[in-house]
């Protein structure tokens, strides 16, 4: 089922306006602007487009927009543009990116909604609501949320928690196709903005806690066929599976839940993937490969180049999703083509993404898990703080992480990444646990500690790429959750639980402008685009997400933030 609109009513009322218009010689009001298709060579260069045409706005994974109209002589001057607030009932995370194309923004909401409005005044175009069922809810880990849409051709693309992904027209916000992945209810579901490539979209599976095996897939753009399916843990016989005990790898983990990046240049797709199943290290000795690891595919068949695993035999949750970002770094006086990347293990990551070899690791929370790096990159791990049925452990970072999905930015020209950071410690205690269809597969509970000596639990931190050293933090009481975006001019906006964007000066880190108050917190990645030569930010405020069920003293200190979701598009006030 679909309810969208324009509906017929509102087709009337739009043939009277162009009947009008055409009476008048002017435009009809409410006539939808053109739609501009979104090419895979827009996409390959997307950095200079005014848009924001994907999910990091280009494959980079930087989310560092070029343009410099607004900078640290006006950013005080940012007003409201317009808002939209979303029905009452989505009172749940509202976590996807705004992305522009055009004249057109697109959200995504929870619950798999899709909207359309008029960038410039806010009017909304059309709305696409699937009205899942109740199955689609009941293995969706945290929170019932999506993280946005991905734009190829005339085509919005979207997956979503029942296992379909769908292709809207942009224009209309008719539903071109659908395609069933997997059923609903069992474990998997998709929380992902795909990712669209040269004649693919591609999606990966959430679903880490429930004994799934996770998997990337790349589909046809124009019909929803399947390109390629990759699983993300070896089988039985395949490279890597005897890092399993045998018979473990079918319900191994692995999730694959967060959009990867891609360097066009080199055609290499980077996909982060998640904890192995259960998280009861005991029971599945060895270093569970592909699990915490980057994978280096190749985009036509999947096939992997390379991979670097984060964490082995992983106990704590410290999932390897968090985004591969492509960067261009010197560390110690040599050049390096780079990913950086902050693990939820707690330490900030340079991998050459020519080779999967580790440049370096460098700690940027307290971490007490993972000791630190050999020379040869192999993870050093406490063997103190695994847990075993029976027994209870306390190690920092906690199973959230030192940082979560949340996107990081990245300054290429100042060479500073902007990380929404999480200080946060955690005991867990080991119990025994059997694999059953559509149930949690964990053999471990937990309990969330503050970290000791921090000055919050939150803090957005700026770091010097080159050199993996912290350059400077703002601290908040609460979680940070929301992503970052910054931009030429040299400024960083991220937004927080207390319901302000901030602006940030990306070198001191320096406040340089708060939002008034907004409806509810920050969980979200801002937007920052260009329409008809005038730059805006937008940004969607409604807390949720993983912290108000999980985070225990975090989600108290948080308990007052209020629900519900609100778009808001912030520009200069030029009148």
């Amino acid at each position: 089922m679909k309810n969208r609109s324009p509906a017929a009513g509102r087709l009337a009322v739009l043939g009277a306006s162009i009947a009008i218009a055409m009476a008048l010689n002017v435009a009809p009001v409410d006539a939808a602007p053109d739609y501009p298709a979104v090419t895979y060579e827009r996409l390959a260069q997307a950095q200079s487009d005014p848009g924001w045409l994907t999910y990091y706005r280009s494959y980079s994974g930087q989310s560092h927009s070029p343009l410099k109209q607004i900078d640290a002589s006006n950013v005080a001057g940012l007003k409201q543009a317009w808002s939209y607030q979303f029905p009452a009932e989505l009172k749940q995370g509202f976590e996807a990116t705004p992305i522009v194309n055009g004249g057109y923004l697109f959200v995504s909401t929870p619950k798999d909604n899709v909207y359309a409005f008029d960038v410039k005044t806010g009017t909304q175009l059309w709305k696409y609501e699937p009205k899942l069922g109740a199955l689609s809810f009941k293995t969706a880990c945290c929170d019932v949320v999506n993280r946005g849409v991905a734009l190829y051709g005339k085509n919005v693309y979207v997956a979503m928690l029942s296992g379909e992904v769908a292709a809207i027209d942009a224009q209309s916000g008719n539903v071109v196709w659908k395609k069933q992945m997997f059923e609903p209810g069992l474990g998997y579901a998709f929380s992902l903005a795909p990712l669209a490539l040269d004649g693919a979209i591609m999606v990966g599976t959430s679903g880490g806690e429930y004994g799934i095996r996770g998997y990337i897939a790349a589909l046809n753009p124009d019909d929803g066929s399947i390109i390629w399916k990759r699983y993300t843990i070896p089988s039985a016989g395949e490279k890597g599976s005897d890092t399993w005990p045998d018979g473990m790898q079918e319900h191994g983990g692995g999730a694959a839940w967060l959009t990867g990046t891609y360097d066009a240049a080199t055609q290499t797709l980077y996909w982060g993937v998640g904890n192995p199943g259960p998280w009861l290290a005991a029971l599945r000795p060895g270093d569970n490969l592909y699990s915490d690891s980057l994978l280096a595919l190749n985009p036509k068949n999947g096939e992997l180049k390379w991979h670097y695993q984060y964490t082995n035999n992983d106990t704590w949750d410290y999932d390897g999703v968090n985004t591969p970002v492509l960067a261009n770094i010197s560390y110690k006086g040599k050049p390096y083509d780079a990913i950086i990347h902050a693990d939820r293990n707690g330490f900030f990551h340079a991998i050459d993404r020519k080779t999967g070899k580790l440049i370096y690791a460098e700690p940027f929370v307290k971490a007490l898990s993972v000791t630190g790096y050999t020379a040869d990159g192999k993870p050093i791990q406490d063997a103190s703080r695994f847990p075993k049925a029976g027994t209870t452990i306390n190690t920092c970072p906690s199973f959230l992480g030192g940082k979560n999905w949340w996107s990081t930015s990245y300054d290429p020209e100042r060479h500073i990444a902007v990380v929404p950071s999480l200080h946060a410690c955690m005991s867990l205690s080991g119990k025994s646990v059997s694999y059953m269809e559509g149930l949690p597969y964990l053999g471990e509970g937990f309990e969330i500690q503050p970290e000791p000596g921090s000055q919050g639990y939150g803090e957005l931190q700026a770091i010097d790429v080159n050199t993996g050293k912290k350059l400077w933090g703002h601290w908040t009481k609460m979680p940070w959750n929301g992503g970052v975006a910054t931009t030429a001019s040299g400024l960083a906006f991220s937004g927080s639980l207390d319901g302000h964007l901030y602006a940030f000066d990306v070198t001191t880190g320096k406040v340089l402008w708060e939002s008034p108050q907004l409806a509810s917190g920050i969980v979200a990645q801002p937007s920052v685009f260009e329409v008809d030569g005038k730059e805006y930010v937008a940004v969607l405020a409604g807390y949720g997400g993983a912290n108000p069920i999980w985070g225990g003293p975090m989600a108290d200190v948080a308990k007052d933030v209020p629900r519900g979701g609100t778009l808001y598009v912030f520009a200069l006030d030029r009148t």
